[in-house]
């Protein structure tokens, strides 16, 4: 009785295994998408914020603020140089800060956690400006501490003018540390066609 039950198991789980990975369905098609979606929202994505101390581990890029619209670097710099030469940046600093020919929308930034304090200026950071609208991914162009409590200054590097508020340490999500081109879109597009069902 308990082999006739173990075979049929067995017998049970081969054909889920042939309809989740060999099945050309359009039920095991919708099958495999929802498997994927649960398996980096509840598996994939915590293990790595665990891993990089974030909540944030990865994001897509969601603006252009930070491109520098295919230029090289030089004809990007010539073009904004005077606001970052007005706060004491020369080429050279800017050339040696990570991510210094900027990146584009639809970019995915791999972020790492750690203290507000050991970031420095020109460090590519991650923030939450308000609950109801996605992190920003901006460039830090001045650091402070007052009573014990780190506040960032931001500018994206496309933008004319500096972000308006000071950001506190407590809305710090984290630091880009790798780029991926484009892979975002995947993220975006998907984002998109949710908001246009349910809207």
């Amino acid at each position: 009785m308990a082999k006739k039950r173990k075979n049929n198991l067995k017998t049970k789980f081969r054909k889920v295994w042939h309809f989740i990975w060999e099945d050309d369905s359009l039920a095991s098609w919708l099958v495999n998408i929802v498997l994927a979606f649960v398996l980096v929202k509840f598996i994939i994505y915590p293990g790595l914020g665990l891993l990089f101390g974030t909540n944030y581990p990865v994001v897509a890029v969601v603006s252009g603020s930070m491109t520098h619209e295919g230029q090289d670097f030089d004809t990007w710099w010539e073009q904004n140089k005077q606001w970052y030469t007005e706060q004491g940046f020369t080429k050279e600093d800017f050339q040696n800060f990570p991510f210094y020919n900027g990146f584009n929308q639809g970019d995915i930034m791999v972020l790492f956690g750690g203290k507000p304090g050991n970031i420095k200026t020109g460090n590519v950071i991650v923030y939450e400006a308000h609950p109801d609208y996605p992190p920003i991914i901006h460039r830090v162009t001045f650091k402070e501490q007052e009573d014990e409590k780190v506040y960032f200054q931001t500018k994206g590097d496309n933008n004319i003018i500096p972000d308006r508020e000071k950001i506190p340490e407590e809305k710090f999500l984290g630091r880009a540390v790798v780029r991926i081109p484009y892979l975002g879109w995947v993220k975006i597009g998907f984002t998109k066609l949710i908001e246009a069902i349910i809207g």
